[in-house]
């Protein structure tokens, strides 16, 4: 589909200054030395939680993930948690620490929620404290918005399956990442301005980006987007598309 690259537009662009978690750092500088001996780039561009999905409208629940390198602190934790219930929205949240580098170190911590939280969005919210399948969450018929990090994997995924996204961008590539999904190709939402990422985002702002996306007429088309566009990605990984004959193309070159 042609994207729009209007000067306006580009000057919105988020800037690429270093802004990730040290052991990210880390992992690029271990990759970068092994770039000068490649041939080629390839670029990818439970079952009590599938009960409880089974039983939700078609379209009707927010997925909300922020990967394996997204920490929260407390204060943040409950500001969405009260955004969250206040929006009155159907939803899968994963509740998780972010991954770490020696799974030896520290504890396992444990997120306080509100007083009597869980008990009040019961039927309406379920709180994931472990992983989760996301892909399989995210084709789900239910699933009708994810709240995401914007991490490369997560946009292709949620794009393939024609989920829009509450962009709520933290680090490294994720700003550009987000601006390409709500700017460009318009199916998604931004939680929190890049350039406002050090203040604290409030349950009020929470609470107005959900009900947005999930029970508004605006929701409603950024949807059908989201919808049209994954089929379209979908259509190009069968038999004949144009994702399907690069990758053969690539297998055939690499296995000549």
């Amino acid at each position: 589909m042609p994207i729009p690259l209007e000067e306006e537009l580009l000057k919105k662009l988020p800037s690429l200054e270093a802004d990730a978690p040290e052991e990210i750092n880390k992992l690029v500088a271990f990759q970068l030395q092994y770039r000068d001996i490649r041939a080629g780039d390839l670029y990818n561009s439970n079952k009590v939680l599938e009960d409880w999905l089974d039983n939700q409208p078609p379209r009707s629940v927010l997925f909300v993930s922020f990967g394996s390198s997204t920490t929260f602190s407390d204060k943040e934790v409950m500001e969405f948690a009260m955004g969250l219930e206040r929006s009155k929205q159907k939803f899968v949240w994963v509740l998780r620490d972010a991954d770490r580098g020696d799974i030896f170190t520290g504890e396992d911590r444990t997120f306080e929620l509100p007083e009597g939280f869980e008990e009040r969005v019961k039927g309406i919210g379920l709180v994931v404290r472990e992983w989760a399948p996301q892909l399989e969450i995210l084709d789900h018929s239910s699933t009708g918005g994810f709240m995401s990090h914007c991490g490369w994997n997560s946009c292709i995924e949620s794009i393939t399956m024609g989920v829009p996204i509450a962009a709520w961008p933290m680090h490294s590539e994720q700003p550009i990442n987000a601006f390409f999904v709500t700017e460009m190709l318009k199916i998604g939402l931004i939680v929190r301005k890049w350039e406002r990422r050090e203040e604290l985002v409030s349950a009020s702002i929470i609470e107005n980006v959900v009900r947005k996306l999930m029970a508004s007429e605006e929701g409603d088309e950024i949807r059908k987007s989201a919808e049209e566009l994954g089929a379209a990605v979908r259509q190009s990984t069968e038999k004949g598309g144009a994702s399907k004959l690069e990758l053969d193309s690539f297998i055939a070159h690499i296995t000549r």
